[in-house]
């Protein structure tokens, strides 16, 4: 496996964010992997999902949004974020530009990613995966944060706990029958973070995350 660090161009106010790329021997696709609002890309469970997806035969891109970067607590507005984003696709395609190229994020990083490619249409990115899509706010049930899922053209994979407070499990099933090119993959007992008891729910994403992208590859 390959392993590098990087440096990305978010713009000239943002200035640059840290991204690490990962690749094994002979990877099946490259996977653009964004973080959370709460953690960097450097967190145990971002680590953990790249080192994971790279066994799996999936190269990964992921990268810092700058408030994380300089270790803020707020969130980046939307319009930094999808600068970012923007540039992580970007580098994404240069390191690997004959591989497929998907598009994912854990919460936040997953919201952001989808709202950049809703705004800026690109049929060459193959699906992107939600690692947990934050519908609403916990403890107000709400589906306006996945009004603009309904202008991607490209499938989608959501990968929800039964047990995500922000996500009811009655809404985040609606939402996803009403998007002609979703999936959803339930993890029983599973919160926001995918923590469920002892039960190893990471290696369970990863095997549906390669289950997916070898099915949309066909």
């Amino acid at each position: 496996m390959h392993t590098q660090s990087l440096k990305l161009e978010v713009s000239p106010s943002a200035g640059t964010v840290s991204a690490i790329y990962m690749c094994p021997e002979k990877p099946l696709c490259i996977l653009t992997l964004a973080h959370g609002a709460g953690a960097g890309m450097d967190h145990s469970f971002m680590e953990t999902l790249a080192g994971s997806l790279s066994k799996a035969g999936i190269a990964t891109l992921r990268f810092n949004f700058p408030f994380a970067e300089h270790k803020k607590g707020r969130p980046d507005t939307p319009a930094v974020a999808h600068l970012t984003i923007e540039a992580a696709i970007k580098k994404a395609r240069e390191l690997n530009p004959g591989l497929p190229l998907f598009v994912s994020g854990k919460s936040f990083g997953g919201r952001m990613s989808s709202q950049y490619l809703a705004a800026n249409a690109d049929s060459s990115i193959k699906g992107i995966i939600f690692y947990g899509f934050p519908l609403h706010p916990s403890g107000k049930p709400s589906t306006e944060r996945a009004d603009h899922l309904k202008m991607l053209k490209i499938p989608m994979l959501f990968l929800q706990g039964t047990k995500d407070t922000l996500a009811t499990l009655e809404l985040v099933e609606t939402v996803s029958k009403s998007l002609k090119k979703a999936t959803l993959v339930k993890f029983e007992g599973a919160d926001h973070s995918f923590k469920a008891g002892k039960k190893d729910v990471l290696s369970l994403l990863v095997d549906e995350t390669r289950k997916w992208v070898e099915k949309v590859l066909k």
